[in-house]
């Protein structure tokens, strides 16, 4: 009886949406040779990661194994699936694969980390295949909101494996290869055993639709407006770029790209080859000057990101142009759950100036970049695998998705992050269960999400902070009275006494009772002092503050 088994295990993307990282090996337990699909981030908000930069899954588990990692694939250029690969790609040290466009931006990425070009190997598509270990694997063009994205077809001696990775049903894309059921028919003709399957719209009960039903919608929106016309979507939706350059330009606009990352995801797209007859643009410094009803200007910042361009053009004048009442501020883009705060506050902005916003509540002006439920049920149907494990998505989306598989009697299973499954036998089952969770880019230094730092960082902007010193004379007495700093904290409370001198009344009383014992003692000091500092601000304004103790003796 063989002593190899064929494990999926993933360490970020089952159970939330972003940060897709997942594992997949094969060999004996506990020496399999592995390698690893995507390396991506998500986004910090202010409630649960305030100050964060960037936060990335935790590859502890991984890093302990790195010698028995082969390769790293990359599915797609998104931000949740290729964001983090310059930030461990030191760590981990593997070749990185990727088809040409992915590739263009991975290296941009590893060489902000000071990696030469030769860390991505540029793949073509499937049939070609790339060895690693005990696996082949393949790059399998698919349909999404970004160009060249790829399913992977990873062959093993336990069978075959496809990961969808993002996808959508989509036969007229706009950029980008077009949906191909034939060739996904003709892969699955030699068996598939598990498909590791998108679970992002399974909600979404109606079919989805194609890029190339837009633009008319669009056109005529645009040519309706009046004044400047501002539109804001995914800067890696090149597709959507095209789409609303094209749609301006008919309209009889100049088109200005704003926002880095907008003109350097074209650049990316014409350098590999995959953006063509894109419409003519105009530098920001030629807009300034042109009428503002014959300008529209495509700018990043769709999902409320402060340093955006969108986030800068409601704050006021950004790069010498600025809104005015009677433009027109096109969302055409989807936000993405936990960004709607970012977003409603920019639409406000843009309100209180006049602006007339368009968001894409009725369907007109923005199409998914994931197959829905019904396209889901169909690539179950044109893989036909043995099994279905689903992936990218909350715990909901997985179950939702289990479920539609079992309906046609494929085994499924709701596997999380830090659920290693078995692939090996009939149905998938739990191997193990391994520590898994979530590291944190704060300014340039990663922590970690145990390390207190950020826990630490939301106590004081919930209870704000107290500074409290103390110095003593060669003897241990209290040399004056203590004073305090308050930091985030009303000035008076219940007593209508200043909050400061209340804290520093009852310390002194303290340090004046104290025996030598205690006043010996520096961490019962301390101990003591935060003790009463939290009480007396909790009886005063009913917080307990964060309290910093100084203790200076006197030599």
């Amino acid at each position: 009886m063989s002593t190899e088994r064929l494990i999926y295990l993933p360490l970020g993307g089952a159970g939330e949406i972003g940060m897709n990282c997942y594992v997949y090996g094969y060999g004996p337990k506990d020496k399999e040779r592995l390698i690893l699909v995507d390396l991506g981030v998500t986004f910090p908000d202010m409630d649960t990661s305030p100050g964060v930069d960037l936060i990335f899954p935790d590859l502890a588990w991984l890093t302990a194994r790195r010698d028995q990692l082969e390769a790293v694939f990359i599915t797609h250029a998104h931000e949740d699936h290729v964001g983090a690969v310059g930030h461990f790609f030191g760590e981990l040290n593997v070749p990185v694969y990727a088809r040409a466009f992915t590739a263009n931006i991975a290296r941009r990425k590893l060489s902000e980390h000071g990696f030469g070009a030769d860390t991505v190997e540029t793949v073509s598509a499937y049939p070609a295949k790339v060895d690693a270990g005990p696996f082949k694997v393949s790059f399998v063009p698919v349909s999404h909101s970004i160009p060249e994205s790829s399913s992977l077809l990873i062959e093993t001696p336990a069978g075959r494996v496809f990961h969808t990775g993002d996808f959508k049903i989509d036969h007229n894309p706009i950029v980008g290869e077009a949906f191909d059921e034939a060739l996904w028919e003709e892969i699955s003709k030699d068996g598939i055993k598990a498909m590791i399957c998108d679970s992002t719209n399974v909600f979404s009960p109606h079919a989805g639709r194609s890029e190339s039903e837009l633009g008319g919608n669009l056109t005529g929106l645009i040519k309706s407006a009046e004044k400047m016309v501002v539109a804001t979507t995914f800067a890696s939706n090149v597709a959507r770029v095209k789409t609303l350059a094209e749609a301006g330009a008919r309209a009889g606009r100049s088109i200005c790209l704003m926002g880095r990352a907008m003109r350097r995801m074209v650049e990316a797209s014409v350098e590999t080859g995959v953006l063509s007859d894109f419409p003519a643009t105009v530098s920001i410094e030629d807009a300034r000057s042109i009428p503002r009803e014959s300008l529209m200007l495509l700018v990043t910042g769709s999902q409320g990101e402060r340093r955006a361009a969108s986030a800068q053009l409601a704050r006021g004048k950004f790069n010498g142009i600025e809104m005015k009442e009677g433009d027109m501020f096109l969302f055409s883009s989807k936000t993405i759950p936990g960004n709607e705060r970012g977003v409603i506050s920019i639409m406000n902005q843009f309100s209180e100036m006049g602006v007339d916003i368009i968001d894409d509540n009725d369907g007109l002006y923005h199409v998914s970049g994931h197959a829905n439920r019904p396209d889901i049920a169909k690539a179950h149907d044109l893989m036909n695998p043995q099994m279905v494990i689903p992936m990218h998505g909350e715990h909901r989306h997985l179950r939702a998705h289990a479920k539609l598989a079992e309906e046609k009697g494929r085994k499924s299973i709701v596997a999380v992050n830090g659920m290693m499954v078995e692939l090996t036998g009939n149905a998938p089952k739990v191997a193990e269960y391994i520590e898994t969770g979530r590291r944190y880019l704060d300014g340039s230094t990663q922590v970690g999400a145990l390390d207190g730092i950020v826990r630490d960082r939301i106590r004081m902007a919930l209870n704000g902070h107290v500074i409290v010193t103390v110095i003593l004379d060669e003897d241990g007495e209290a040399l004056g009275e203590p004073w305090c700093e308050l930091m985030g904290l009303p000035e008076t409370g219940r007593s209508k006494a200043p909050l400061v001198e209340v804290l520093e009344e009852d310390l002194g009383q303290f340090l004046g009772r104290a025996g030598k014992k205690t006043m010996a003692d520096d961490s019962k000091i301390e101990q003591e002092l935060r003790k009463i500092a939290r009480r007396s601000a909790f009886d005063e304004i009913g917080k307990k503050p964060e309290v910093t103790v100084i203790i200076s003796r006197l030599a």
